[in-house]
């Protein structure tokens, strides 16, 4: 599944158990980038959270939205178990998008 202006919900951190960060994009590739680049100032930025470490692809952006206002809501040991149920290294999952 190609995830290039594909509408996306991702979860960055600044290292494993590290400062988390929930987003939302219609271009995944771009928007990591972006964040990797500090080409923005923003929370990003100031806490270097610069590691893709989940992600979940759209059909639309209303969806991936409505998901990203749920996964903020989450406690923390929530989120941290939906990444390691996927990525239990807590690898930069950026490379496998490119």
């Amino acid at each position: 599944m190609t995830c290039q202006k594909q509408p996306a919900v991702y979860m960055l951190a600044s290292q494993r158990n590290g400062t988390l960060y929930i987003g939302v994009t219609r271009d995944l590739r771009k928007r990591i980038w972006e964040h990797k680049n500090n080409v923005v100032e923003g929370f990003t930025h100031r806490h270097a959270v610069h590691l893709l470490v989940w992600f979940e692809l759209h059909e639309e952006m209303l969806s991936a939205i409505e998901r990203e206002k749920q996964l903020k809501n989450w406690k923390r040991a929530w989120k941290i178990e939906l990444i390691e149920k996927g990525n239990s290294s807590w690898i930069d999952l950026y490379e496998s998008i490119l």
